[in-house]
């Protein structure tokens, strides 16, 4: 079966939207759609698309926040889409990150082919459904982690955790974006969290919990799993 990218759309104009839905979705693309910077930003997270296509106007932060903090630990193709046309705006957001930059309105031509330009250069990272680092794998489809033989019970909370690092493996992650995605865009300041629960999650995974050479600390940012 071939595969269908997945489009994040963050956009609060419910007229583009739709015309997206309707330029994009009969051309194979499947669509996620998110109205406010937060929601866009744990999308961009939860559902791991294959692009993102961003407006700059959005009502709860400015697009150029949402695209900073995507850049913390995603590098997914991002295309922007913005009625402002001024040269300091685009460069800002090709400063920022983005890959690419469409002023509204656009051609429909013209906007099919930037997405395939920007699909083409994305990251060649692919979820498995099976993660093997060291003797720990991990089944996402069946919710089962082993350390050698050995089945590993985990809570609810470090079973999130490990499956969002396997999901990203290799990729920092920030702990406000971990904060955010496991517990909630209402614990996105609460850091004590990831650490207290780090350090258990250490304690069932790796042999030696105080020299992790699994889930390693990047100092200051957040955590990073190595990737075999």
């Amino acid at each position: 079966m071939t595969h269908q990218p997945r489009i994040l759309i963050i956009d609060d104009e419910v007229q583009i939207r739709r015309l997206l839905e309707m330029t994009l979705g009969p051309n194979g693309y499947r669509l996620r759609l998110a109205s406010t910077g937060n929601e866009g930003i744990a999308m961009a997270g939860s559902e791991r698309p294959d692009l993102v296509i961003l407006d700059l106007g959005l009502p709860d932060m400015d697009g150029l926040d949402v695209l900073r903090r995507v850049r913390e630990w995603s590098s997914v193709p991002v295309l922007v889409l913005s009625v402002r046309s001024g040269e300091k705006d685009i460069i800002a957001c090709l400063d920022a990150g983005a890959d690419d930059y469409l002023v509204k309105p656009f051609r429909t031509g013209e906007l099919l082919a930037r997405v395939r330009a920007g699909l083409r250069h994305r990251p060649s990272f692919q979820e498995k459904d099976v993660c093997t680092i060291q003797d720990l794998r991990v089944n996402l489809t069946e919710r089962v982690v082993k350390k050698g033989n050995e089945v590993l019970k985990l809570t609810a909370i470090e079973y999130s955790l490990l499956a969002l690092f396997v999901r990203n493996a290799g990729r920092v992650l920030t702990h406000r974006f971990i904060l955010e995605q496991v517990w909630g865009p209402s614990f996105a300041e609460e850091a004590q969290y990831t650490r207290v629960y780090v350090r258990q999650l250490r304690k069932k995974i790796e042999d030696n919990p105080a020299d992790p050479k699994i889930l390693v600390t990047e100092s200051g940012i957040g955590y990073r799993l190595i990737a075999d």
